[in-house]
């Protein structure tokens, strides 16, 4: 009977598009039987603390924290290169007015809301949690001053009449020279040597699949695509699953030892974390 391996990813269009040769029989999946769970990445965050998923999308900043469980696989990450999260609000604000208002953000353990708190100096912001697809409206309905935006809605934020305060991949970027490492895959480490780097190589496999097939693979990610336009679509998916995606290489992994270490530096997480990548 085959081994049964949990991929649990969120129902976006450059997840759907990564993991589109896994999930339509493309590959050879290795004698596994993969099945995929999709939540938003807040909650994906939450359950690596159990270590419900065998392999599972977290944050970078939920990483800090389930690091003993799981090692990073050497694939399937999202980097903002001079682009990323985005604080809107309605009317024009500086940075030195959001300290004193509400600031709508999609989770605690987002890198999101980790580089919102890097970008502040450090200090928790005055923030209320909201599910990443409502923050437009919180903050249309003035019920927040500000949000956080991730997804699609960084690239229809300004068709939708928000001002800008800052893009935090291009605020990281002139911080540090380097790309915003946003979110991971993670393997549980318990699955043992041998089966880690199996289901390391069918998921690397299905990435560079979609990447050598990509209108085939968008084709299938429009489904997820939440009313984008095909083009809008396609230049998310790019943002988030390109080059980095395939590989990380020394200046990705040098890219995540900067984030956590600032993270740790600045107490926003409980301790210095080093990364660790599975070979």
């Amino acid at each position: 009977m085959p081994q049964t391996i949990r991929v649990a990813h969120s129902p976006d269009s450059d997840d759907a598009f990564m993991f589109h040769a896994l999930a339509n029989n493309k590959i050879d999946t290795g004698g596994f039987e993969f099945v995929h769970e999709l939540h938003d990445i807040e909650t994906l965050n939450q359950a690596a603390f159990e270590g419900k998923y065998e392999v599972s999308a977290v944050s970078f900043h939920g990483y800090c924290h389930i690091a003993d469980d799981y090692a990073i696989l050497p694939h399937g990450a999202s980097f903002g290169d001079g682009y990323g999260p985005v604080i809107v609000t309605r009317e024009p604000m500086t940075k030195e007015a959001l300290r004193g208002v509400e600031i709508a953000v999609p989770g605690l353990l987002t890198t999101a809301y980790l580089t919102l708190r890097l970008y502040m100096g450090g200090d928790e912001p005055n923030h209320r949690v909201v599910h990443f697809d409502r923050i437009m409206d919180e903050v249309k309905s003035g019920a927040a001053a500000a949000g956080v935006l991730i997804h699609e809605g960084q690239l229809t934020y300004e068709e939708e009449g928000f001002h800008l305060v800052e893009d935090l991949g291009i605020w990281w970027k002139n911080e540090t020279g380097g790309p915003l490492p946003l979110g991971c895959n993670v393997i549980r480490k318990d699955l043992g040597t041998e089966t880690v780097r199996a289901v390391s190589r069918v998921l690397s496999e299905s990435i560079n699949y979609a990447l050598d097939h990509r209108e085939e693979a968008l084709d299938y990610a429009m489904s997820y695509a939440r009313d984008l336009p095909r083009a809008k679509a396609d230049t998310f998916v790019g943002m988030y699953v390109n080059d980095w995606t395939r590989s990380y290489g020394e200046a990705g992994r040098e890219a995540v030892r900067t984030l956590l270490s600032r993270a740790g530096s600045a107490g926003i997480v409980p301790e210095m974390t080093e990364p660790e990548f599975v070979d």
